[in-house]
């Protein structure tokens, strides 16, 4: 077996059922909230679901910028995060990392993950999200280790 290329960025476990190539064209192609966890200034997680997508190398979301997860990634930006279906065969990707916060970017983040979940903007969902976009606000994060995890080969039937 060739060892693949060192590519900067994350690093991918050992234990990783895929390649950093296969973790980043999962990232791209699935259609999946992310699980975000962060940390209350008494230490507690808190997990919430974003909508997200991967670009060049970093995980971005978007939400209100009164949103709790907001408050806590201010206050301290490690985070966790899973992004995995809930049906079999089931697989994903988790890591941990730091999350940056700009307001300047949450309007067109937000237009971006629109255009990813929804595929259309002419929804009346959409018309929602798009009429707040400037209270948005994108989290960045950047990924220091990642992994992966696939059981399909022991759940086929």
């Amino acid at each position: 077996m060739v060892p693949e290329p060192s590519v900067p960025g994350p690093t991918i476990r050992s234990s990783s059922a895929w390649s950093a190539a296969e973790i980043q064209q999962f990232l791209r192609v699935t259609e999946i909230p992310v699980r975000l966890a962060s940390l209350s200034a008494g230490g507690a997680p808190l997990l919430c679901s974003l909508w997200f997508l991967y670009d060049e190398g970093a995980i971005w979301c978007a939400t209100p910028r009164t949103a709790k997860v907001v408050e806590l990634l201010q206050q301290d930006p490690r985070c966790g995060f899973e992004i995995g279906g809930d049906l079999m065969p089931y697989r994903g990707v988790r890591g941990q990392g730091s999350a940056t916060l700009s307001r300047a970017d949450g309007p067109a983040t937000l237009l971006r993950l629109i255009d990813r979940y929804l595929h259309s903007r002419d929804s009346g969902f959409a018309r929602w999200l798009i009429a707040r976009q400037d209270a948005e606000v994108a989290i960045r994060i950047e990924p220091a280790w990642l992994t992966s995890w696939d059981f399909s080969a022991r759940m086929k039937t």
